[in-house]
């Protein structure tokens, strides 16, 4: 008779040895990708080209109502950037530029958290605020939703000490949320890290996360048919848009100190 490698034998069985382990469970298949995680590839000018050439009436339906809460979406955003430059200012524009403006809730924002901004103070001619001044032109695009402004640091603040430049004071709801002095004072700073920093105090409004029809039911069928579709969308990824992200890396804070010097000490003061 065929011994089944599998079965335990008559020593095992009366525990004269250990059972056999069992045979570790099989790894589950990888799940099907969610329809709209799939059409988030796509541009809406290309999910036209997409819906044209679907299968059957339903998918060409999904596509369109897909296409539609995306174009949604995009009406949305940019009835939210507001700004997307650095707007210079004096210290008499302080008041109704910075501290007033960030008062002012988004559109349809029921959490009323108002409007993030930064004020830039900087120096011509010092290379760390030269250097500090490009990268805030940078993120004043990326972010249209944050007002950025800039000011001559000692026409913002009088006597303000050259060590002190370039300072950020970060502003949301009316009240001064955080300050950086001397930013890149210790080393050479980049972009990513004031965009980090930046980010960490709330005065960015990180990009949102598309989501698809939240009124689309999902059951077993709707599953079983993704694996399907994956043939037909396959063809369609290779020429989609691509969209990159950049993780942002840990809050990084630089303050200059040097000996019989108080100049680390942060500014608190109205206009």
């Amino acid at each position: 008779m065929a011994v089944n490698p599998d079965e335990d034998t008559e020593l095992q069985v009366h525990g004269i040895l250990p059972p056999k382990e069992a045979p570790p469970p099989s790894p589950s298949p990888p799940p099907s990708p969610q329809l709209d995680n799939i059409l988030n590839e796509f541009s809406t000018k290309d999910l036209v080209e997409l819906g044209e050439d679907a299968k059957d009436d339903e998918m060409e339906r999904l596509i369109e109502l897909h296409r539609q809460q995306r174009l949604a979406q995009e009406r949305i955003d940019q009835s939210r950037a507001r700004f997307g430059e650095v707007y210079p200012i004096g210290r008499d524009d302080y008041t109704r530029e910075v501290t007033e403006a960030s008062k002012v809730d988004e559109p349809d924002d029921d959490n009323e958290r108002g409007t993030g901004v930064i004020v830039f103070l900087y120096k011509d001619g010092i290379p760390r605020s030269d250097r500090a001044f490009q990268h805030v032109r940078a993120l004043a695009k990326r972010y249209p939703r944050t007002k950025f402004v800039s000011i001559v640091g000692d026409k913002c603040i009088p006597n303000l000490p050259d060590s002190r430049i370039p300072m950020f004071i970060v502003y949301r709801k009316g009240e001064i949320r955080q300050q950086f002095i001397a930013w890149g004072a210790d080393r050479e700073r980049r972009q990513e890290e004031l965009e980090a920093m930046l980010l960490v105090t709330g005065a960015l409004d990180a990009p949102e996360e598309r989501s698809g029809p939240s009124d689309r039911k999902k059951n077993d069928e709707d599953e079983d048919d993704l694996d399907e579709d994956e043939e037909f969308f396959s063809a369609k990824k290779a020429s989609a848009s691509q969209f990159g992200s950049a993780r942002p890396q840990k809050n990084i804070r630089s303050s200059q100190k040097k000996k019989g010097d108080d100049s680390d000490s942060d500014f608190e003061f109205d206009m």
